[in-house]
């Protein structure tokens, strides 16, 4: 009689074991990504860490902004309070709530299980401020790595999933700064540099080793890598495509002149993104061809600078819709050399993400080339409305719930997700 006791007592203490840690996984974090979000830079943070930690997050695709579901652990609950970062508890019946309001709107749950290895395409002496991606993934506290041409050109780009392009000029031209700044210390330095890092590389000229450095990117996105790039990084680096093997650059940047046929020897098929745009190949105009428009950003004026998200089916559309994903859907605009791309020169596989209503003007694009990604962001630093050389560094403590910066965020996360196929 007592062993049959003690059976049924270990018998009983194990049902409600198993009650109350099935109950305790039921339960999850809450991180809202609305108005009501604290800190939305810092939420992106948590959700990698989380991630690092080998846990499952879920991206609840237009639901209060696009929250996060964490699990209910001390962990995050932890990373939470320290980030400033808003949440809430949610039990069983709470979540079965949210999901069936998922379910039953232009919603969708997406399983985020693995935290992307990340790195920055960055020149060595580059002030970490130059660039808004670095400044938002530090501010977030998600580790990247850092790489440059010589690494790329070995091959290094294959031990990441997602690769940022600093706001670099692919066409050898030094951002075009001649014309303002060619006597400047910094100016003199970088063409020393880059001529030096070209020679040791094998190749006569900068724009012949950047032409190689953007073959070996295109390779990476082609066996299925993710690529993201802001400002003159978007229309140099297809420039660079379509003028492969071609001079186009004057005698400031090589010591001669360039291709007098040039402008008929680009190959537009080898792009991502654009198609039959015109160079702008003199010396002193600080512009590369006339995929740009921030000139049309130069007559609207701050006040008037607006561009709009474009809203997807969650279900049907699931990575446009992570890649939009805000708290707000009209965001101001910002400038930067590259501002915004000329509608008219898209290609027609390109999905616009956001655009300047009524304006021929696209800010955001995405696209898919071989078994990878790109996306191409316009502008500079979206809380730096017109940045300029020698600015002071944006503190994201003072914008730390920045719908312009949540974008590049979304951007971070998406190589982790996979849609997730839910019983019913």
């Amino acid at each position: 009689m007592a062993r049959l006791t003690r059976t049924i007592l270990f018998s009983a203490l194990t049902l409600l074991a198993t009650l109350l840690v099935a109950s305790g996984a039921s339960a999850k974090l809450l991180v809202p990504m609305d108005l009501e979000q604290t800190d939305h830079l810092r939420a992106y943070g948590v959700a990698y860490r989380s991630l690092e930690r080998g846990e499952n997050v879920e991206w609840l695709l237009n639901y209060r902004g696009g929250a996060f579901l964490l699990e209910d652990s001390r962990a995050n609950e932890r990373e939470c309070l320290l980030a400033g970062v808003t949440f809430a508890r949610k039990g069983s019946g709470e979540i079965g709530q949210i999901y069936d309001t998922v379910e039953a709107n232009n919603m969708e749950v997406v399983l985020l299980e693995k935290a992307p290895r990340i790195c920055v395409y960055t020149p060595p002496n580059k002030q970490p401020w130059d660039d808004a991606v670095t400044l938002a993934l530090t501010y977030a506290d998600i580790p990247f790595d850092k790489v440059w041409d010589d690494q790329v050109l070995a091959g290094k780009l294959l031990q990441y999933d997602w690769v940022h392009l600093h706001h670099e000029d692919f066409t050898g031209q030094y951002g075009k700064f001649w014309a303002s700044y060619a006597s400047a210390p910094w100016y003199v330095e970088q063409q020393r540099q880059f001529e030096a890092a070209a020679h040791a590389a094998g190749f006569a000229t900068v724009w012949e080793h950047k032409q190689a450095v953007v073959r070996r990117i295109r390779e990476y996105v082609a066996q299925g890598g993710f690529l993201f790039a802001m400002c003159s990084a978007t229309d140099t680096f297809d420039i660079c495509l379509a003028a492969q093997g071609v001079d186009i650059v004057d005698v400031p940047y090589d010591g001669d002149g360039p291709d007098p046929g040039a402008q008929s020897r680009l190959a537009y098929d080898n792009c991502f993104v654009f198609h039959d745009f015109q160079l702008e190949m003199h010396p002193s105009v600080y512009e590369f061809s006339n995929i740009d428009m921030t000139e049309a950003a130069i007559r609207r004026g701050q006040r008037a600078d607006f561009f709009t998200l474009f809203d997807f089916s969650a279900k049907e559309d699931p990575v446009p819709t992570m890649l939009t994903q805000c708290h707000v859907n009209v965001i101001p605009g910002f400038m930067g050399q590259t501002t915004s791309f000329r509608k008219s020169l898209l290609k027609k596989s390109t999905i616009v993400l956001a655009e300047t209503e009524g304006a021929g003007e696209v800010k955001y694009l995405h696209g898919n080339y071989g078994q990878g990604t790109f996306t191409f962001y316009g502008g500079h630093d979206p809380e730096d409305y017109q940045h300029r050389v020698g600015d002071p560094p944006t503190d994201l403590r003072l914008h730390k719930n920045s719908p312009g910066y949540r974008l590049i965020l979304n951007n971070i996360l998406f190589p982790a997700a996979e849609k997730k196929e839910r019983k019913t």
